[in-house]
């Protein structure tokens, strides 16, 4: 089964965003991120319609954060980037099933609750605090 990363792309597109006060243009985060700037243009889309970033058109267009890193929740970011929850139950094809399957969907409902309240509680300020933490904690070594 193929994964999404659209969540961690958006994270990191973001935290790209946080440095300085320049804009970026979805080319640029591309190529530092190395994907497809098509994706990145979608992904900028989706965070412009959550007001969690700015983007302006034109030769010295880009994007940019539209609140302070202290503002912006994971949570914010998974709302904006992702459509659907992480669990997807198999429709139960025999009556007996169907209550295994009904038992499931209750469990992954808390597990997905648990996830987002997880993401709530942590902003991009805290994340990118935590990098810097480990980008020297590996520097040292």
């Amino acid at each position: 089964m193929a994964q999404n990363t659209r969540f961690a792309m958006s994270v990191q597109a973001l935290c790209l965003l946080a440095e300085g006060e320049k804009t970026h243009t979805s080319q640029d985060i591309a190529k530092s991120l190395k994907i497809n700037p098509v994706v990145v243009r979608r992904t900028l889309a989706a965070l412009q319609s959550a007001g969690i970033i700015a983007s302006s058109k034109g030769p010295n267009g880009g994007s940019r954060l539209a609140r302070s890193t202290k503002q912006i929740s994971l949570a914010d970011i998974y709302r904006a980037t992702e459509s659907s929850s992480l669990f997807h139950l198999p429709e139960a094809a025999m009556a007996e099933q169907r209550g295994t399957v009904a038992a499931l969907g209750g469990v992954l409902k808390k597990a997905q609750s648990c996830f987002e309240e997880e993401l709530e509680e942590t902003s991009l300020s805290q994340l990118l605090k935590k990098a810097s933490k480990k980008s020297e904690k590996s520097g040292k070594k």
